[in-house]
């Protein structure tokens, strides 16, 4: 499990760091700073972020907007003297919050929290968290068509519109592996229950349209072989 731990205290930080290792973790990344934060979060792929929510310039519930942006699948849990920020903590993504001084059993708890909804979701159909402009998108997995890849983003193509999340394609690839979802091409993953139909066109590829949507989505050559020898094996 892969942490990321931010306190402005640094006295604070070392004791959620000692709490976690007790707790047997020791993949821990410590950032005093919102900023240093949000440097590592862009660049790391973490399980869980911990995060004071009293911190000068960018406080522990802006920042958590700012990593789920980066990371919508990532656990915030969210520490405070103050136990009326709780609220505040849940509606911005927190999945629980510690009140200080942190004891050892807040912190077990909360991980076990983490471990319970990992699970959860790991069997459940997922969300994903996306963006267009300042509106976001709660989308669930059954509702996407296709997903295209956007230099260091993704689009997500459902019915009414495209969102953007902040992720690669291959991340999502890996996400969607036990969905029935096929990568048809570098750029593109298809939802396999939204085909309406396909059609080979040059160089063997297969060119895809979907229902209830006037989008075409190409494959790669590669892609058309790869997605006809899986639709084989599906028959069989």
């Amino acid at each position: 499990m892969n942490i990321l731990i931010v306190d402005d205290e640094k006295l604070a930080l070392a004791r959620l760091k000692r709490l976690l290792n007790d707790e047997g973790l020791t993949q821990i990344v410590e950032c005093d700073n919102p900023i240093e934060a949000i440097k590592e979060a862009s660049k790391n792929r973490f399980d869980v972020a911990f995060l004071d929510i009293s911190m000068p310039n960018i406080n522990g519930l802006d920042l958590a907007s700012t990593i789920l942006d980066l990371n919508p699948e990532i656990f915030i849990i969210f520490q405070t003297a103050y136990e009326e920020y709780a609220l505040e903590a849940f509606k911005n993504g927190g999945m629980d919050y510690l009140l200080k001084p942190i004891s050892n059993e807040s912190v077990h708890n909360a991980l076990e929290k983490v471990k319970k909804y990992s699970n959860t979701k790991e069997k459940s159909t997922k969300k994903i968290m996306a963006k267009r402009g300042s509106k976001i998108y709660l989308i669930d997995i059954d509702d996407i068509y296709y997903i295209k890849a956007d230099l260091d983003e993704i689009i997500i193509r459902i019915k009414e519109t495209d969102a953007y999340v902040r992720k690669k394609i291959g991340d999502m690839q890996s996400l969607l592996e036990s969905k029935n979802f096929f990568r048809i091409h570098r750029s593109y993953i298809i939802n396999i229950d939204k085909i309406k139909s396909m059609q080979s066109v040059e160089q063997s590829k297969l060119q895809i349209s979907f229902i209830g949507i006037d989008d075409l989505v190409t494959s790669s050559k590669d892609g058309a072989k790869e997605f006809r020898e899986y639709l084989e094996k599906r028959t069989l």
